[in-house]
């Protein structure tokens, strides 16, 4: 995803009927754990990509560590599945984060290290449930992840039972919002990207509008929210609309009968809320004659399909992805210790931003309840998000060391979410808003801010 500077942000309130045009779109060491330079510390140089030279550490957490004695973040992230273009942008926020709080000193003195596991995705939701049983037994202080929705809801009541924190970067689904006191997200509920996207749709001119969505929990979620804000604006539900029940299972191949209903109810414009099944859908629609400009996507597939789809094909399309857009500053450390960890580039940066707070977030609720047990991290997680008011600190270090004079802090991140609400969710966040070029890749245009 390419960067462009927001030069004026916007209000956008859940229900908002009509998208303001002032926005400027200006330019263990275990086995599943992906593979990593064994080296524990080592410099990095200036590289082709950009990235800053300085030292980045992949801390992988050894056999014996516990949140006894360690700042342990378990992941439970997509190393496989349908989301799996998702994991590597989100290791590497965790494994950022663990290496720069290790460098600042730690936790309490307490060294800080990362496991991360497999939650593969919904097909084989046996995946997520082994790898929530294996951080159980692994005793982290907190456990980032999962990116689905479907998954986590698959996976909560383990950790929720075991009182171990779950931190979501990227889950969106309303049903997880206040679900447990110890499920916490960085990323917005799909309140609010439904109603961006649903106000876009409309100051684009469109009311009549089909959505094929998948029988997942984020999917009719999301399309529900969709749905609401585009009736609140005078549009209507043509195809694909809450309680009609003809939503397609997890994994379908084949849309021909699908995508010929929906054309068949003379939409105007085509809401597409699936993940990977979306590379099935979009030659469909192709075929039928459909103009993909005309399409809009989310967060679960607004991805670069350059290497998918003829050139051309969804130039025009647009998509939304929640989160703020991040600094080239970030990006570039973050792709500084993936190219130290992995030897590659990262191509993606989507939640990136999300899972590195999510880490420092946890770090900072251990130093102030003066504990890395994930009870005391629950405890004092939504305090030093701002809920509690507090000096606003931007960096780990700068805001360790406004505790450790006794302030109350807002640690602002990359994420740019707002304070941690009653329902464990960011009371506000960014979306933004991604067009397609010729070359089937998605350019952030616009950014919008929306609160619950």
């Amino acid at each position: 995803m390419n960067r462009t500077t927001t030069a004026s942000w916007v209000k956008l309130m859940a229900g908002t009927a009509v998208l303001s045009l002032a926005l400027a779109a200006c330019g263990s060491e275990d086995e599943n754990e992906p593979a990593a330079n064994d080296t524990p510390s080592a410099s990095t140089s200036e590289s082709s990509s950009g990235a800053p030279s300085g030292e980045f550490t992949n801390d992988k957490c050894g056999n014996g560590t516990s949140s006894a004695d360690t700042y342990k973040v378990g992941g439970i992230l997509p190393l496989t599945g349908n989301l799996a273009y998702l994991g590597p942008p989100e290791i590497a926020g965790v494994g950022l984060a663990v290496s720069e709080i290790n460098a600042a000193g730690g936790v309490n003195g307490a060294e800080a290290c990362h496991q991360v596991l497999d939650s593969g995705d919904t097909t084989d939701l046996a995946v997520s449930t082994a790898s929530a049983d294996k951080l159980v037994n692994a005793k982290p202080s907190l456990v980032v992840g999962a990116a689905s929705s479907s998954v986590s809801l698959n996976v909560v009541d383990t950790f929720t039972d075991a009182k171990i924190v779950q931190v979501s970067p990227a889950n969106t689904a309303v049903d997880l919002s206040g679900y447990s006191d110890f499920y916490f997200r960085t990323a917005p509920p799909d309140g609010i990207q439904g109603s961006a996207l649903g106000t876009l749709i409309s100051s684009d001119g469109y009311s009549r509008v089909a959505f094929l969505v998948f029988s997942d929990t984020y999917g009719t979620g999301l399309r529900n929210a969709v749905q609401e804000t585009l009736e609140g604006s005078g549009g209507e539900c043509t195809y694909g609309c809450k309680g009609d029940g003809n939503e397609f299972p997890a994994g379908q191949t084949t849309f021909s009968s699908d995508v010929s209903a929906a054309l068949a109810t003379n939409p105007d414009a085509i809401v597409i809320l699936a993940f990977d099944e979306t590379k099935a859908i979009v030659p469909e629609l192709v075929s039928q004659g459909w103009d993909m400009s005309k399409t809009y996507l989310t967060d679960g597939n607004t991805a670069d399909y350059s290497e998918d789809f003829p050139e051309g094909t969804m130039e025009g399309a647009q998509g939304t992805i929640p989160g703020a857009d991040a600094s080239d500053d970030f990006k570039d450390l973050l792709q500084g210790w993936n190219q130290q960890v992995n030897g590659e580039e990262l191509t993606d940066y989507a939640y990136a931003a999300e899972s590195y707070d999510a880490v420092i977030l946890g770090a900072l609720a251990a130093i102030k309840g003066g504990a890395t047990d994930p009870v005391t991290i629950q405890k004092n997680y939504a305090d030093v998000s701002g809920a509690s008011d507090g000096e606003e600190c931007s960096s780990f270090a700068d805001c360790v060391a406004l505790l450790e004079e006794g302030s109350e802090i807002r640690y602002t991140g990359p994420s740019g979410i707002g304070p941690i609400d009653e329902e464990n969710d960011p009371s506000s966040a960014f979306v933004g808003i991604y067009t397609y070029d010729a070359g089937n890749k998605n350019t952030l245009s616009t950014t919008v801010e929306g609160t619950k």
